[in-house]
């Protein structure tokens, strides 16, 4: 299954960003990974043109319902219209600052699910959980409560980012994250049965070139979620070239 490398450029981006749009498009498909780039919703539309079709765009937020009064909202058939293939739930920037639960965003993936999105659900535990040894609980209660029961390799990827690490520059060792991993792998076997053995798990959480390498050569990270190294296209990039091994032609795609 070929990783996935997920740009998440959060409230950054104008016009001007489409330059790293179209050079990241000229060489994404030299990758053997696949790449997915999800900028503001005010540039989602023109990325995809800008993209010409040879770097999957997504959303970084979608509502649960398929239309009515939620102002400021976007629905999931709204990106699908724009041109997205993606979009990231639950990020804990969501979860702290707009108070989602994990309801929310089950019913968010659903949504984004049944629109034909690839969703990638994200889980993670503070610095005061993890001091307080209740990371695996934390992150277990998320999993459980976020993940659609018709999740799948195909339509979900699950995306660790602690969130002590998020723009901090911190990274959890290696053992650290491969033991999150690890559980989480248990958690999606137990929650979704053979689906849940090839789903993918990204890590997200101070991604940078230097560290890359090794983070992706951990067992049981399946791809890595990017925040601000993902703004230029040269680090994302090389983030990306990170990924070594055969394209599998078989493996899930950001469709």
């Amino acid at each position: 299954m070929r990783a996935l490398i997920a740009g998440n450029w959060k409230m950054h981006g104008t016009s001007q960003a489409l330059d790293e749009v179209r050079k990241l498009a000229a060489k994404a498909q030299d990758l053997a990974c696949e790449l997915l780039l999800c900028p503001p919703a005010t540039l989602l539309e023109r990325a995809v043109a800008a993209s010409g079709g040879r770097l999957a765009i997504g959303g970084q937020d979608c509502h649960w319902e398929r239309a009515g009064a939620f102002t400021g909202d976007i629905s999931a058939a709204m990106l699908v219209d724009a041109g997205a293939r993606a979009v990231i739930l639950g990020h804990s920037e969501r979860r702290q600052f707009h108070g989602e639960s994990s309801t929310q965003v089950q019913n968010k993936a659903r949504a984004g699910q049944e629109a034909g999105l690839m969703t990638i659900v994200c889980v993670g535990e503070s610095e005061a959980e993890r001091q307080a040894g209740q990371e695996k609980a934390v992150v277990g209660e998320q999993l459980a409560a976020s993940l659609p029961p018709l999740s799948d390799p195909q339509n979900c990827a699950v995306a660790y980012e602690p969130v002590w690490a998020i723009g901090s520059g911190r990274t959890p060792t290696l053992e650290e994250i491969a033991a999150m991993h690890g559980f989480i792998r248990e958690g999606l076997c137990r929650l979704l049965g053979p689906a849940g053995e090839a789903m993918r798990i990204l890590y997200g959480g101070s991604v940078k070139p230097a560290n890359a390498v090794e983070i992706l050569a951990t067992a049981e990270v399946g791809g890595a979620l990017v925040g601000g190294a993902s703004l230029k296209a040269d680090d994302f990039l090389a983030i990306a070239r990170a990924v070594t091994g055969k394209i599998n032609q078989d493996a899930p795609t950001v469709r």
